[in-house]
This record gives C-alpha cells, structure tokens and sequence, in this order.
C-alpha cells in the first residue's frame, strides 16, 4: 500500500510539473491575435491617400488583398501615398512586395499628414523599395538602393529578388528600444537607432538635414509610396510593441 501510494505521488507531482512547464511555454509565445491584418480582400478600409479629403487623387486598386499603384493611372494634383488611418509608434510589420522594372516606392513610418506638410516624406523616414538594377553597385546612391534607410544608411547587402517577384519586408520600429530592423526576404540588411546622436549625425549628412520636423514624431502614420512605375503589396500585418 505504501509502495503505491509513492507512486501516485511521483506521478502526481510530475504531471504537475508537465502541466506547469506547458502553460511556461504557452505564456512566452506570441499570440497570434498580436499579429493584426492590414490588407482587406476587396476594399481600403483602414488607409487612406495622403491629404485627400476631396477624393480627387487616385492611382490605387486593390484586388483580393493586393494593394497596387500604377502611376499611369495616377490623377488629381498633390501627393498620392497611400497611409493608414491609425497612426503607430513602436511596431513590427510584416508585407510582401513587388515591382514592375525600374519601379520606386517606400515604406514610412511617423508621418504627419498636418497641411503645412506636402509629402509623407518630409515627416517619415523611408525604407526603400525599388529596383536593385537601378543603382546597381554605383557606390554613389547605396544609401538610395532597395533596403536603405533612405538617403541615410546603405542595406548591408543586397537581398532582393527580380522585378516581377514577390519580396518580404519585416520592419522593426522600437522607440522604447531606439533601434529599427529591416529584414528582407529572411536577411538581415540594416539596423539603426531611432534617435540620439548617431540618429542625428546621419540626418544631418542626408538631405533631411534642412528639413526640421523630418523623423521627429514618433507616432505617426505609416506610408506607402505613391512614385513612377508599378508596385503591389500584399499580406500586410502589424504588431504593436
């Protein structure tokens, strides 16, 4: 009697101590439900063009969750980046891209869309997209390649497919960190601070540097860039941190 009874304390004890160990794991995961959709199937619900309250300016479709901008169908005067109604301090986002040949646009984040402001650009740093041939290995514009904080900080290497091809972008943007991550396609091409000294010393060598308010919201709209050629998005999601 006492022999089973040791047992069913050894048993006892252990599965409690599985049972523990399993809800330890399940506390330290990411839920899934931190992960929130950006992209509806057939509408623009939660975005916007910059500035557009008179719906004037177009240039964009969507079709089963693909966002995309043609600048041959672009109308109406102004800027026509596409923004999120909601504004984001401390993120991650994850998207898929691609591009037509020869194709430009960007990511941003802290935007201002306040009216003394006449492009997202002025507010928002950039993430680059465009394609890689454009620039090539010209030492001149790495700083303005696919992967650059643009215009301030080169991608440590190129990472992106050919045009026609769908590319991944996971963005970290951590002001509680002071540090933001570009990955592409599963490679890590570029870090930096968000603000401090080092931040400062590459807005001043860009040409930012005469432009006050640019990168000093953090919170603000995330942007994606109206510019010439054809550019789709797709699976956009966000985390808030």
């Amino acid at each position: 009697m006492r022999t089973l009874l040791l047992t069913f304390t050894f048993v006892f004890i252990v599965s409690c101590q599985s049972a523990a160990d399993k809800k330890e794991t399940k506390k330290t995961d990411v839920p899934a439900s931190d992960w929130v959709s950006l992209s509806p199937k057939d509408s623009f619900e939660g975005w916007h063009i910059f500035q557009n309250e008179s719906g004037e300016k177009t240039g964009w479709s969507v079709q089963d969750g693909v966002f995309t901008f043609d600048k041959e169908n672009a109308s109406g005067k102004g800027n026509k980046s596409l923004l999120t109604d909601a504004v984001y301090s401390s993120f991650e986002i994850q998207f898929d891209w691609k591009l037509s040949p020869n194709s430009n646009s960007g990511f941003m984040w802290g935007v201002n869309e306040d009216k003394k402001y006449d492009h997202p650009f002025v507010t928002g740093p950039e993430i680059q997209i465009i394609d890689a041939a454009v620039y090539g290995d010209d030492p001149e514009h790495q700083r303005h390649t696919v992967g650059a904080l643009y215009d301030m900080l080169p991608p440590s290497n190129i990472a992106s497919k050919e045009p026609g091809a769908w590319n991944t972008y996971h963005i970290t943007v951590n002001h509680k960190q002071n540090e933001g991550i570009v990955v592409l396609n599963g490679t890590e091409i570029n870090r930096f601070p968000l603000s401090g000294p080092q931040w400062d010393a590459l807005v001043e060598d860009s040409k930012f540097s005469k432009i006050p308010d640019f990168g000093t919201f953090k919170e603000g709209h995330l942007s994606l860039q109206d510019h010439p050629g054809v550019i789709s998005y797709r699976n956009i999601k966000i985390r808030q941190l």
